[in-house]
């Protein structure tokens, strides 16, 4: 199948991401699963992710920013949207407009969002941000409390939830996650204690969701999960039952006989030890095939079997050994996914550049095709 003008493309099951959610979402128990669906639903398409997602029991939605969700507001979806940080002013009219759920942790852009909310006649829904060891954003759980006084004493804006993020949640052994819990459960007992707790509490991410770290969490915000890969090797483990979504695939566009003692790519920095069949395929790290790939072990699927990338990747192409083998243009290849017996996963890939399995499938780029599965009911 392969229904566009490109001999390269990635396919996204669809039907497997609605049951990786609808997984998670009975795991979940209590606690409403809201998909992350930024950065283009990782890789996978935000639209389409999203509504696989609502379709299969997610409550809600999570993006990085104010045009993600206007995208998915475009595109008519409906549900909750929580942006997962603080926006330009700039930002403000449309988020409003949109309905979405904005974060906010610093004191001045609580001010001006209401103040904008207070101009359009309307009240903003937000959630304050605490910053309990992760310090990337967010309120100091010192501030936290002024921060939620500030925001009940603006009536242009509605205080609907409080939130942590864990920095370590996918390390087992690190201690770090139990001590941001704490100091995020000592910040929501003493809004208890004040009566001021907001509608949604909420701290797990995919890891923590997977490890069942806080099955008090009102929301999961899931993201690497529901796309079937889990956040690192260390949770290989607890995500076994979830199914990469995800393929990558070209066709052969060009098959060449070198000898032995051959260069290939710039540079000729790979020598050939023996003569070997050379197939080149339409992807290069314009598409997100990191350019050093092939000097860290990097393979390619064909005919179900693992053919090495030979050669520095190029910007528009790349070049596979595929020894002996009877290779012809035209012959499919896998560069992430499943051919025959063979896998090649997302992490895989990512152990061998030193790097998450996040940055793989968002890495692939926007001019590869994507091509949708999905069953017709």
């Amino acid at each position: 199948m392969n229904p566009i003008n490109r001999w390269a493309w990635v396919e996204v099951d669809l039907d497997v991401i609605h049951q990786n959610v609808a997984e998670i979402v009975q795991q979940a128990g209590r606690s409403q699963l809201w998909a992350t669906v930024k950065a283009n639903g990782y890789g996978h398409g935000a639209v389409e992710v999203a509504r696989t997602a609502l379709s299969a029991g997610a409550s809600g939605l999570c993006v990085a920013l104010a045009d993600e969700a206007h995208q998915l507001r475009v595109a008519k979806i409906a549900a909750p949207i929580l942006i997962v940080s603080e926006q330009p002013e700039v930002a403000f009219e449309q988020m409003l407009g949109d309905e979405v759920i904005a974060t906010v942790y610093n004191p001045a852009t609580i001010n001006s969002y209401a103040a904008v909310a207070k101009r359009l006649g309307v009240v903003g829904k937000v959630h304050l941000k605490v910053d309990t060891g992760m310090h990337r954003v967010g309120v100091t759980v010192s501030s936290a409390m002024a921060r939620v006084e500030q925001i009940r004493a603006l009536p242009s804006l509605q205080l609907e939830g409080v939130y942590t993020h864990f920095a370590a949640a996918d390390l087992p052994s690190h201690d770090e996650t139990a001590k941001q819990q704490r100091r995020f459960d000592d910040f929501v007992a003493e809004l208890e204690r004040k009566k001021m707790r907001p509608k949604y509490v909420h701290t797990s991410n995919s890891a923590a969701m997977l490890r069942n770290l806080n099955a008090a969490t009102d929301i999961a915000r899931v993201g690497i999960a529901i796309y079937g890969i889990a956040p690192s090797n260390e949770t290989e483990t607890v995500a076994s039952r979830l199914r990469p979504a995800m393929s990558l695939h070209a066709r052969v566009s060009h098959v060449q006989r070198l000898d032995a003692g051959e260069g290939v790519s710039y540079g000729l920095r790979k020598k050939l030890d023996s003569a070997a069949t050379i197939a080149t395929l339409p992807l290069g790290y314009a598409d997100g095939v990191p350019r050093r790939l092939w000097s860290v072990g990097g393979e390619v699927l064909i005919a179900g079997k693992r053919c090495p990338i030979v050669g520095v990747v190029t910007m528009d192409q790349l070049m596979v050994n595929c020894a002996d083998a009877e290779v012809k243009i035209g012959d499919q290849a896998v560069l992430l996914g499943t051919q025959g017996s063979e896998k090649i996963a997302a992490n895989q890939i990512a152990t061998r550049l030193d790097t998450i399995g996040y940055e793989i499938v968002c890495g692939i780029s926007a001019r590869v095709p994507r091509v949708y599965i999905e069953k017709k009911v």
